[in-house]
């Protein structure tokens, strides 16, 4: 569980909420980053105005799913005016149903915002102090207890949310500010918050929507942003370790040969990389290769193919941000009609997608490690990058460690989105999902943030073999960035805290 360190207030700049939704980096500042967030008087103002007409139909005879009648398969039971809020308060206990350790505090904030995003849409029939209420438990640092197990993708990701809304009843299980679990009475009366007494339809809208797995696409993204941009140096270091060309990064062998943008893009951060490096100038004459194994001549197709995943992955996340979802949904002029926007289809695939494209990322460079350590194909590097071969194993073993990742990572990247299981008497009888996708991705960027780590360890070892010559400004500063915090070859020692600390530099 890593709902362990503390909340720190105001960090980034105060997200406001209103009708028009938020952005992606909103969500990290928030998630992450603990920002502030406010609602804006015109959602205030919005969400008062629809609210109204979900009073007039709860006092009414008229069924409404969701008001006036139960929920799924039970959606023909009609349900008396007297027992409507009683309906959703029983709503939410029954389906924070979730099992299994808790997920992130990044992910859980997600979550909440997103929900928040689409209560101030007014386009939900919740009152203001529902909206109000869920922004004051994110500024005061409270995230409640959402398990790992317990959505489908589909009908929203319904148990994650309800466990969110337990706690906004001043019910269910939470953390403080402090990372630490504590009753969540005693947090809320902590923070001077005041529990909701959900009334119609509130329960519903809490909970309908694809929040939790739209957070962590959003999340899984930045991540993958910053993994392309250093994956591109480390893969240089690589090539120049190897003695291998800058050549094929050129300009013109890319986007005026195979236009795509990611291509384009990671070429030329590797022929950047490699500017003005002694140890590639060393080989430029004599060298009798005429081509560089695939895993040195095809990073920018790979790393490139990874960006362009990135990026139509990010189309969608924008299109989800812009959405409103929920079921029944109430429509300008006050219809309020039943719809299936809550199905995670769209977003449950690009998760899947990205979870393809990182395993393949971090299996090429898994693949310059392992070539960096054969003294078969090193051109001279010592055995494994050991300080005495023989005596030193060098790192033998963790190249093990990184084979294992990849490995690992191709289970995960199995598809969850082509999997359903029915649900709620066959009423819910096709699922997307999206949260279990959601969830093997955020293992596979991690997994790919070490793999990457790894290669990173031995290519600044490589590089440094190739002295006197001297590397590339760009992956000196990174060999010299490294050493700040790992040391270079030298006899053997306990290498899982220098792997640890690679990999903290690469968030």
């Amino acid at each position: 569980m890593t709902t362990t360190y503390e909340h720190v207030a105001g960090t980034a700049a105060t997200v406001t909420i209103n009708t028009a939704g938020m952005t992606a980096q909103d969500v990290v500042n928030v998630a992450r980053h603990n920002a502030p967030v406010q609602i804006s008087q015109e959602s205030i103002d919005a969400m008062a105005e629809t609210r109204q007409h979900i009073e007039a139909l709860a006092a009414s005879e008229v069924p409404v799913y969701g008001v006036s009648t139960g929920f799924g398969a039970l959606a023909n039971r009609h349900i008396a005016l007297e027992d409507r809020v009683q309906l959703q308060k029983s709503l939410i206990r029954s389906h924070a149903a979730g099992m299994g350790p808790a997920v992130e505090r990044e992910v859980v904030r997600a979550l909440m915002l997103l929900r928040l995003k689409t209560l101030a849409s007014g386009r939900t029939g919740v009152r203001p102090v529902v909206a109000q209420t869920m922004a004051e438990l994110l500024n005061a640092g409270i995230t409640p207890f959402v398990h790992e197990y317990g959505s489908l993708g589909c009908s929203g990701d319904l148990a994650p949310l309800s466990h969110c809304a337990l706690v906004l009843m001043g019910e269910g299980r939470a953390f403080g500010p402090d990372g630490h679990e504590h009753p969540v009475a005693e947090l809320l009366a902590a923070a001077a918050i005041t529990p909701v007494e959900l009334k119609e339809k509130e329960g519903l809208a809490l909970i309908n929507g694809t929040d939790g797995m739209l957070g962590m696409l959003i999340l899984a993204l930045a991540d993958l942003d910053n993994l392309l941009d250093q994956g591109d140096i480390i893969a240089a270091m690589s090539v120049e370790g190897l003695l291998g060309t800058d050549q094929v990064f050129r300009a013109e062998l890319h986007s005026p040969l195979r236009p795509h943008p990611g291509q384009t893009t990671s070429a030329a951060n590797m022929l950047n990389a490699l500017a003005n490096s002694e140890i590639v100038a060393s080989h430029r004459v004599g060298d009798d290769r005429v081509q560089d194994a695939y895993s040195l001549r095809c990073a920018p197709q790979v790393a490139g193919a990874v960006r362009d995943t990135v990026d139509y992955a990010r189309l969608v996340a924008t299109r989800e941000l812009a959405a409103m979802i929920d079921n029944p949904v109430v429509l300008p002029g006050g219809e309020v009609t039943s719809n299936g926007n809550f199905h995670g289809a769209p977003v449950a695939y690009v998760l899947d997608f990205l979870a393809i494209a990182a395993t393949d990322l971090g299996s090429i460079a898994e693949r310059r490690t392992d070539r960096m350590l054969d003294k078969a194909r090193s051109y001279g590097l010592n055995p494994f990058l050991a300080e005495d071969p023989g005596v030193d194993s060098g790192l033998m073993i963790a190249q093990y460690t990184q084979a294992g990742l990849v490995s690992e990572n191709k289970r995960l990247a199995v598809p969850a989105s082509v999997d359903s299981i029915p649900s709620s008497a066959m009423q819910e009888d096709h699922v997307s999902m999206g949260w279990h996708a959601a969830r093997k991705l955020r293992r596979v960027v991690d997994n790919t943030r070490r793999i990457l780590a790894i290669e990173y360890v031995a290519a600044a070892r490589a590089i440094e073999s190739r002295a006197p010559h001297k590397p590339s400004p760009v992956t000196g500063a990174m060999v010299a960035r490294l050493r700040k915090e790992v040391p270079g070859m030298g006899p053997d020692r306990f290498l899982a805290p220098e792997l640890a600390a690679a990999e903290a530099l690469l968030y």
